[in-house]
């Protein structure tokens, strides 16, 4: 590999470190990256390690006494532009040093490690900076829970989709539903007895399963679970107790969880999205090159999840297996792609699959396919059959 991500690791020797380095390694192990794809460089080996031409992400780790340490390494990397987390504990201001006074920062906590090892793998574009959540529920069942988890899950930066809040007036409301369905990380699906009896949650249900959407699922006390998890593609189960609820009433339609269950709702989102997103990928890449083969095209698959083919006349492609709508930032994370494998002469293909996706969002990304000539365009999933059997 010719370029490595360097995750440079400063601050005080706390026993943290090793608990965020280690969930880092875990979260590459889920997204089916071999852990040597980041390479680890503490602040003792920064000078002999440290590469200023290849991407690079810091976490630095406060100290509760201001014995403040690595602050000469950290104003080289803020002069370079490099990224920085500072991780504090009690409070900010005392806990961090003045030079990083301008940084967002994350307190740490066993419920946060998920989150900051998904930072670190957003950075490096190996997980989506876009953090989409989408809640399936039943309105005349757990409108209020809905409506508390939508809250929560934006005070925590995921880009929520709620169909009374998301959806702008004038939009048809099933396409924007679906659409914006595929382009979520996570499904949080409340669970509710009569969930099912609904036409809508159902088709909603049927869905996540089609696109293998992996699902946090919130079962409501004395409510089953095999019905619905039976034919889920990757679902995880919280059940629900009456004690999870602020009332005890239980025909109250207005019930809300204590606030200790809806930490592990946004703990357990935390910790899906990269196993989700593994999932995703493994199947858009099992498809592609089944069709692949069967067009005699040679398609290999490289460590980094990425496809690459050699043509005769010299010249390299590679296929990005890209989950939910190409954006700008994919196409940025495709530059870096392409750094790693060291091509010259190379054009890239974003593949997606484009089930569900509106059409003014599919005429869009065809129009900027055929007008721009930048050697990064998109292929859809419907169109693998024609682009493979080429000559």
């Amino acid at each position: 590999m010719k370029y490595k991500y360097q995750l440079i690791i400063l601050g005080s020797n706390v026993p943290e470190k090793k608990i965020v380095i280690d969930q880092v390694k875990a979260e590459l192990r889920n997204l089916k990256l071999p852990e040597e794809f980041i390479k680890v460089i503490p602040a003792s080996c920064f000078e002999a390690e440290y590469k200023g031409n290849q991407p690079a992400f810091a976490l630095y780790f406060g100290d509760t006494s201001g014995d403040f340490k690595d602050l000469g390494v950290t104003q080289k990397l803020l002069k370079d532009g490099t990224m920085i987390l500072p991780i504090y504990y009690d409070n900010f201001n005392s806990d961090i040093p003045c030079i990083l006074s301008n940084q967002n920062a994350t307190q740490y906590s066993h419920s946060e490690v998920h989150k900051i090892a998904n930072v670190v793998l957003e950075s490096f574009e190996l997980l989506r900076d876009t953090r989409k959540v989408f809640i399936s529920y039943r309105r005349a069942e757990s409108t209020d829970v809905a409506i508390q988890l939508y809250e929560a899950l934006e005070g925590y930066n995921f880009d929520v989709f709620l169909d009374t809040h998301s959806i702008q007036k004038g939009e048809p409301f099933q396409d924007e539903l679906w659409h914006r369905m595929t382009d979520c990380d996570v499904i949080v699906l409340l669970n509710t007895p009569g969930f099912l009896e609904s036409h809508w949650c159902k088709e909603e249900f049927a869905e996540a399963s089609a696109k293998q959407i992996g699902i946090v699922q919130l079962v409501w006390p004395n409510h089953q679970i095999e019905d619905i998890d039976k034919s889920s593609y990757i679902s995880y189960p919280i059940q629900l107790k009456d004690d999870d609820f602020a009332s005890k009433e239980l025909l109250d339609k207005k019930k809300r969880l204590v606030h200790s269950k809806v930490k592990l709702v946004i703990t357990e989102v935390e910790a899906v999205r990269a196993r989700n997103l593994a999932a995703r990928q493994d199947n858009l890449i099992t498809e592609f090159r089944n069709i692949a083969e069967k067009h005699k095209r040679t398609v290999t698959v490289q460590p980094e999840k990425i496809l690459t083919e050699d043509l005769p006349n010299g010249e390299h492609i590679i296929y990005i297996p890209t989950i939910g709508i190409p954006q700008s930032s994919s196409c940025q994370s495709a530059e870096i792609k392409k750094e790693l494998m060291g091509y010259d002469n190379v054009s890239i293909r974003l593949i997606y699959d484009d089930l569900r996706i509106r059409d003014k969002w599919l005429n869009h990304l065809d129009w900027l396919n055929d007008n721009f000539k930048k050697d990064i365009k998109t292929l859809k999933k419907r169109d693998f059959e024609l682009w493979l059997q080429k000559a």
